[in-house]
């Protein structure tokens, strides 16, 4: 294995700080961003003077939960700069969502907020172990989307060589790591897998490779992909956290020491767990939907957004910071099937428990009538293309069984031949396929 354990490197005061001095830089924080958005947004105005509070209302972190939440409609209602609480000219760059169901969130920044950015990605980047002089592949993609060049303009900040390669070309990807040899990627989990593929379609081991550091986002993963992704790629895997609306990568990130979280940044983000039917918070190390509220943007100040994640907040060990669990699924994804609440994420443990699969899967689900019937597609590893019919279905039943068991739903199972599914060249694999009537 080429994974290493370095010394923890020069923290900064913050990340040592005791939790009166966080909570105290975070109210004080706070403050300043409720002002910012009643005074600079005509959507909080509204919103705040709607729900009958105003800035000054806030007296401790605590009053917090009396503020209206922020949701992606908000974003896409006020299409394009209407979030934006400085003029457009000093907008220093903007990034946008796909925009799959309508209008794009369209994400402004200003030259400091770019810099904090930064700052936190480089921030990331040594917590998970890396250093000043390494190179950084980076396989997010460039664009709109902000996990290239966020990675990007962190990675540089933290003092490395970085090699913008973006998603896509999977081919070349394995070419330059190969000739380029560099110690840390940065790309989604999913991805990763079909690296490691070409890897393996190349006649090559990819824990031969320089990698020594994957830090992987964009998308839930799960501790069995994790283990999976170490034990074939040699290296040490790190979960990074963010999302667009609130800043980019960068968010949260795990400590490499550790591996027990991504550690939120509490310094800029100040984070919530509500239960996600209710609204109402809940205590920590209970599970429910991830709530954000920034504390030192500029450009899009961003109050009680809703991410959808669900998870966990946990207390601090490798830093002062509090910790958030693994994202065991989203709010927005859940599948109900049959009355039974089901994460995708359940599933892809399953199929990662078995030796013979790729890890790969997918999730169909219809409707026969007035019952959901789901199908779960999964796909041999290469070196076991010669499974035979017999020993296929074999497999198929030990999911279908743990399944029923683990998750609490029947479903059909179809194990598929290597290369079977279609894999992601740009970034997030696309995992459920329900067409349902809606």
């Amino acid at each position: 294995m080429n994974a290493r354990h370095p010394a923890t490197g020069e923290l900064e005061p913050i990340e040592t700080a005791s939790r009166d001095e966080i909570a105290a830089l975070q109210l004080s924080r706070l403050r300043a961003t409720l002002r910012r958005a009643y005074d600079k947004v005509p959507h909080y105005r509204k919103a705040f003077d709607a729900r009958g509070v105003h800035p000054d209302d806030l007296k401790s972190l605590a009053d917090l939960s009396k503020f209206p939440f922020t949701v992606k409609s908000d974003l896409r209602d006020n299409y394009p700069f209407g979030m934006f609480a400085v003029p457009r000219t000093q907008i220093a760059r903007i990034h946008a969502s796909s925009g799959t169901t309508g209008k794009p969130t369209v994400v402004g920044y200003t030259q400091n907020d770019i810099d904090t950015w930064a700052n936190l990605v480089a921030r990331s980047i040594r917590a998970a172990g890396g250093r000043p002089g390494d190179m950084v592949h980076v396989s997010y993609g460039y664009g709109l989307f902000t996990g290239g060049l966020g990675a990007h303009y962190g990675a540089e900040r933290a003092g490395c060589t970085v090699i913008p390669m973006s998603g896509g070309q999977t081919e070349k990807q394995v070419q330059l790591i190969q000739d380029f040899k560099p110690d840390i990627i940065m790309v989604t989990p999913s991805y990763m897998q079909v690296i490691i593929e070409q890897f393996e379609r190349q006649g090559l081991d990819a824990r031969d490779s320089s990698l020594k550091i994957g830090i992987f986002g964009a998308e839930p993963w799960t501790e069995a992909m994790r283990s999976d992704i170490e034990a074939k790629a040699g290296i040490d895997a790190v979960d990074i956290y963010g999302l667009s609306e609130v800043m980019g990568p960068g968010v949260a990130s795990e400590c490499v020491e550790s591996k027990d979280g991504p550690v939120i940044w509490e310094d800029h983000f100040y984070p919530e767990i509500i239960d996600p039917d209710t609204g109402e918070p809940k205590a920590e190390g209970e599970e429910g939907e991830l709530v954000f509220t920034s504390l030192s943007k500029e450009a899009m100040p961003m109050v009680r957004y809703r991410t959808r994640d669900l998870t966990r907040l946990l207390p601090p060990t490798s830093r002062s910071f509090r910790r958030m669990g693994k994202i065991v699924g989203r709010s927005d994804d859940m599948l109900i099937i049959r009355g039974v609440n089901v994460f995708p994420t359940q599933v892809e443990e399953i199929v990662l428990a078995h030796e013979r699969l790729s890890g790969l899967y997918q999730v169909h689900v219809r409707r026969d009538g007035l019952l959901d019937e789901v199908e779960v597609r999964c796909e041999l590893e290469h070196r076991n293309a010669a499974t035979d019919e017999a020993e296929r279905k074999a497999i198929a039943h030990w999911v279908q069984e743990r399944v029923k068991k683990l998750v609490g739903i029947s479903t059909t199972v179809r194990v598929l031949d290597p290369d079977s599914l279609e894999r992601t060249q740009t970034g997030k694999a696309r995992r459920v396929f329900d067409t349902r009537p809606r």
